[in-house]
């Protein structure tokens, strides 16, 4: 039977606030390699500056750019690998859900709307966070950045998804902090609930949305517009 209604959401800045954790798996292997190192506050000044790139919405986003000025190939491939492996045995020792999560999820779920996370982090360790953090049972699907052959800002990431749920593009949200989020919205036809201070270099004014939101509390007024 088709859920009435589906809502999409991110994880990294949207969920969860893990700026924290992935700012010590950076700095692990920026000092072991000889880089420089952030501390948490310089993390979250640079976030709430738009400097996204600096912890980025994924490990592979975060990888890619902190490491795009080291030409060695092998020594790329072993900095992923220990940054990896350092935030996957460290994933929720700092993280925690954004204000209002737990209460909204609870809200969704006892009215029978169909929930999954469309993330860009590797898919094992986001049903890892979410496990660890108590909240992956509310949603029936986690599509990582390596559970199909595409991920945001493509649409299909989330069209993909709807389908697999057997939901309803019409009758679908997405919740989200970036414009990879708010772009594969837009082009899958969805409308878009965007945090402020999200993970990005860009301000809320240049990112998509039909709605702005600081945080989780009272969203519910938002969804039950489209219900």
């Amino acid at each position: 039977m088709k859920q009435k209604f589906t809502i999409l959401l991110d994880l990294d800045g949207t969920l969860v606030d893990t700026a924290p954790d992935l700012m010590h798996a950076h700095n692990h292997v920026m000092k072991k390699f000889g880089y420089a190192t952030k501390s948490t506050k310089d993390i979250r000044s640079l976030v709430g500056k738009g400097a996204g790139a600096l912890i980025g919405r994924s490990i592979w986003g975060q990888a890619k750019k902190e490491f795009g000025k080291v030409h060695d190939e092998k020594i790329k491939k072993e900095m992923e690998k220990d940054f990896i492996d350092f935030y996957g045995k460290n994933i929720v020792n700092e993280s925690t859900l954004i204000n209002g999560v737990k209460e909204f999820l609870v809200w969704c779920k006892k009215r029978k709307i169909s929930m999954a996370v469309c993330t860009n982090k590797t898919e094992h360790l986001a049903i890892d966070l979410l496990k660890k953090i108590g909240i992956n049972d509310f949603f029936e699907y986690v599509a990582g950045h390596n559970t199909f052959e595409y991920c945001k800002p493509d649409p299909r990431h989330l069209t993909s998804v709807v389908e697999i749920l057997g939901g309803d593009i019409k009758k679908t949200l997405m919740i989200g902090d970036s414009e990879t989020d708010a772009n594969a919205a837009k082009s899958a036809g969805i409308p878009v609930i965007l945090l402020e201070d999200g993970y990005t270099e860009k301000n809320t004014t240049e990112i998509y949305h039909n709605h702005l939101v600081k945080d989780f509390i009272d969203i519910e007024k938002i969804v039950l517009k489209y219900l």
